[in-house]
């Protein structure tokens, strides 16, 4: 029975070793993360970023009630299929730099039932 237990707690300090050593390298919290891995993540969240953009055409502008309808893509953050609607703009300025027909990438989210553009730039 003594050497079952001697067993159990040898296998438990190996794993305590490794689950550490992954932990270390994952650059969990209070662990430094190399200059290599901070360019990856840096790179990866830029990428990740770019990828959420979605592209569209507007369709019309509403100044006075802050809203721009557009015509898009799928909007992979929402889980939305193409079609046109109507987005609340969080920064109204962005509706002084487009106009209807200009192709566009933007980025939308939800909140409080309704979609707003949260990022809008005119597509190349």
């Amino acid at each position: 029975m003594k050497t079952h237990t001697r067993f159990q707690a040898a296998a438990g300090f190996v794993l305590v070793i490794f689950a550490q050593a992954a932990w270390a390298q994952s650059g969990g919290p209070g662990t430094p993360a190399s200059a290599g891995q901070a360019a990856h993540h840096t790179a990866s969240a830029a990428s990740t970023a770019a990828a959420e953009m979605a592209s569209g055409e507007v369709r019309r502008i509403d100044k006075s009630a802050g809203k721009l309808t557009l015509r898009h893509g799928e909007i992979k953050s929402l889980d939305m299929p193409p079609m046109t609607m109507v987005f609340q703009v969080v920064d109204a300025t962005v509706l002084d730099r487009v106009k209807v027909g200009d192709k566009v990438r933007f980025r939308a989210d939800q909140q409080g039932g309704a979609y707003r553009v949260i990022e809008l730039q005119l597509a190349p």
